[in-house]
């Protein structure tokens, strides 16, 4: 659906204005992005179960193998070495310790364990970013057994909505338990505290929650939808980061709410003038490629020089978004969409030898490039004068 690529489009452009810091509340975007994944996933899970059929969980792990996995690993394999060359010592030391995390899909509760904050520390680690890809993936790998257990049948809808709005309460309730910490990490980055993004996604793909919105007539639908636009503009605008007040105890609850009830209205009516106006070519362009773009930017971020031929600002802004847009464009037409659509050497013995050759390349990538002097890139605090 176009509205639902223009809001990835929109997603993808408010995290990487926000990671630029041109953009206070463009975190959110994520938030975007979880409510969408739960909502399309959840779609096609529930299409299976349709009339009593089973959901075949291998071939749903497959698809999500295909298409998040292929980019991940050209993204994870090119950017250690790019490190080695263009980044500082300790930038290279954490993305060889990082790296295992990411393979893993967990790298998020490695930040938690180590107290990586997203907006402390997040500068030092060429990978911090992945935290969202992690949550997903782990997303991925149990809501699919929920449904499949419980979305069978006549009440399989309703039972799902049941699950996927309890489910979001509780953890909307963990993470505001954790948000009294000091260190914001484990409220922000933990599965289980971010999962209402995604729950909320889900309930609003159910039965109940499509049956009761399609009644909605088409101008009512486009002014609460411009409604919602507006108020999304809004928030990114003016929330403030971790310091934002009630982000943590509701505030990114409300946001995620507000994100799924936007998308449901948008898929019941694709062709109103709000569908029309976010599912525009450029807007729908950027979400088709909004997943290598999200994976190649931060990195582009990190490792461009903070001024470019004397260019910095929005120019080098420009400039990092306008490599990162190329990377993502190279890394989709090549890798993304060859795998993704079953080209001849990603099926069969030759997808399995394509396969085998990627995963020995990253291994050999990981171990070849040399792990820096723990001491370089530090600074002898006793040899400093004061000025």
């Amino acid at each position: 659906m176009a509205p639902l690529d223009g809001l990835r489009g929109l997603a993808v452009a408010g995290v990487l204005l926000f990671h630029a810091g041109h953009l206070a509340g463009g975190f959110l975007g994520v938030d975007l992005f979880f409510v969408l994944s739960g909502f399309l996933i959840t779609g096609l899970l529930l299409r299976e179960t349709a009339g009593g059929g089973r959901v075949g969980l291998a071939a749903f792990w497959g698809r999500r193998a295909r298409r998040l996995l292929p980019a991940l690993t050209v993204v994870a394999v090119g950017v250690i070495p790019l490190t080695w060359a263009f980044g500082s010592p300790s930038l290279l030391r954490f993305a060889l310790d990082d790296a295992p995390w990411v393979a893993g899909q967990s790298v998020n509760w490695h930040f938690v364990a180590e107290r990586i904050g997203y907006w402390n520390a997040s500068g030092t680690r060429v990978f911090a970013h992945l935290w969202s890809i992690a949550v997903e993936w782990q997303f991925y790998l149990v809501w699919p057994l929920v449904v499949a257990l419980c979305g069978r049948g006549r009440g399989g809808p309703r039972r799902i909505a049941v699950l996927a709005a309890a489910g979001a309460a509780v953890s909307c309730a963990l993470m505001a338990f954790h948000s009294g910490t000091v260190d914001s990490t484990r409220a922000y980055e933990g599965t289980d505290t971010r999962a209402f993004a995604l729950l909320l996604g889900a309930l609003a793909a159910t039965a109940p929650v499509r049956e009761r919105l399609a009644r909605v007539p088409g101008r009512a639908a486009d002014a609460v939808c411009a409604a919602l636009l507006c108020g999304l503009g809004v928030a990114w605008v003016t929330t403030e980061g971790q310091n934002a007040p009630g982000l943590f105890t509701g505030g990114l609850f409300v946001h995620s709410l507000a994100c799924a009830l936007l998308v449901a209205l948008l898929a019941a009516a694709p062709d109103g003038r709000a569908g029309r106006l976010v599912g525009g070519a450029v807007p729908r362009r950027l979400g088709e490629l909004s997943y290598s773009l999200y994976l190649w930017h931060w990195p582009v971020y990190l490792l461009l020089p903070a001024t470019v031929f004397g260019i910095g600002g929005w120019g080098r802004t420009g400039l990092a978004i306008g490599v990162s847009l190329l990377a993502a464009w190279l890394t989709k037409v090549l890798v993304e969409d060859p795998i993704r659509f079953r080209a001849r050497w990603a099926t069969g013995r030759r997808g399995l030898v394509a396969l085998a050759v990627g995963c020995a390349v990253a291994a050999g990538v990981w171990a070849a490039v040399p792990e820096p002097d723990p001491g370089a890139g530090t600074v002898d605090v006793g040899r400093l004068t004061a000025p």
